[in-house]
């Protein structure tokens, strides 16, 4: 299955999706969309493993990601999340999103705390979703798969979760690595940051349909072939 999936990562890592605000020529890519389904459906080691590799042969064939060959991180935090969330460690996933999160919003000069506090308002909230009740009943909702409603919930609120988790990640290394690109101008930063408030959102709530489109169909082709989904 990892020699399955890892192609797959690198195929939708050739395929752009959103352009990246303050950085001409990069993209987020479609791999964006695969990666929670991969940590779900191989685990969280296997399912990172896979994403990996296959993020970092995408990315050393297109070089238009965000981060050059670093830009599968995002992703293989993704699936990360995803897998250990249906591996029942959802604390361990909330003490992982809460200290990357913390660490983004305070970063010296350029986090949003210090330029636009607004700005990680559904960061916020995707921490919130994953501590609450409602991330636990989504991944019980995925296990029993009793009917498509609750394979669509489960479904859609890890991917979302996961993909929240990698969008913060994402944003830790954008201001690591593009500080330098923005320090002697810190007003282009933050009119940045105030187009991306509204800007993100939209494209995380595109990432969890697609994800939760295309993930539906494919958990239920997986455990019809009697394969069990979380790699185990």
């Amino acid at each position: 299955m990892v020699c399955c999936f890892a192609p797959l990562c690198t195929i939708f890592s050739l395929w752009s999706l959103f352009p990246i605000i303050g950085a001409v020529g990069r993209f987020i890519k479609v791999a964006t969309v695969l990666a929670p389904l991969v940590g779900i459906i191989l685990g969280p080691y296997l399912g990172t493993f896979a994403v990996a590799l296959g993020g970092v042969a995408g990315t050393s064939i297109a070089q238009t990601g965000p981060f050059g060959p670093l830009s599968f991180v995002p992703w293989a935090a993704t699936a990360v999340c995803s897998g250990l969330l249906y591996s029942h460690k959802q604390r361990t996933c909330v003490v992982l999103y809460a200290a990357f999160l913390l660490v983004s919003t305070f970063y010296p000069i350029v986090g949003p705390a210090w330029l636009c506090p607004s700005f990680v308002w559904l960061q916020l909230g995707g921490l919130a979703v994953l501590a609450s009740p409602l991330q636990s009943k989504a991944i019980e909702s995925l296990r029993r798969q009793t009917s498509s409603l609750e394979m669509i919930f489960g479904v859609g609120v890890t991917c979302f979760t996961a993909a929240m988790f990698g969008q913060v990640v994402g944003s830790l290394m954008y201001e690591i690595l593009y500080q330098p690109t923005f320090i002697s101008d810190l007003n282009v930063w933050k009119g940045n940051l105030q187009i991306l408030t509204f800007i993100y959102p939209v494209e995380r709530v595109i990432i969890t349909a697609m994800a939760t489109f295309l993930g539906v169909p494919l958990m239920k082709a997986l455990r019809a072939f009697g394969f069990k989904i979380g790699g185990r």
